[in-house]
């Protein structure tokens, strides 16, 4: 099986399940994040089950649930740097 650049570099952020996660606790539907975000409901599934998105992407469901997914990534970057000097 090919790896992709997530596994070479150990990162573990799933920035779909982390969307939902948001979605779900601010009680938003996904027929209401598809109106959001001008796509079909089948697209916001399909995010869910992304481990990462494109940054374009990721900066508008970023300003529709209010939430900066990016930090998720600066995060484990500095916890990666910390560990690894």
């Amino acid at each position: 099986m090919k790896k992709n650049y997530s596994d070479k570099m150990n990162v573990k952020v799933h920035i779909g399940k982390l969307i939902e996660k948001r979605m779900m606790s601010e009680g938003h539907s996904v027929s209401w994040l598809a109106r959001q975000l001008y796509c079909d409901r089948s697209n916001i599934y399909k995010i869910f089950q992304k481990q990462s998105l494109d940054t374009e992407v990721l900066f508008h469901v970023s300003q529709v649930l209010k939430t900066d997914f990016f930090a998720y990534y600066s995060d484990k970057l500095r916890t990666d740097l910390m560990q690894n000097p």
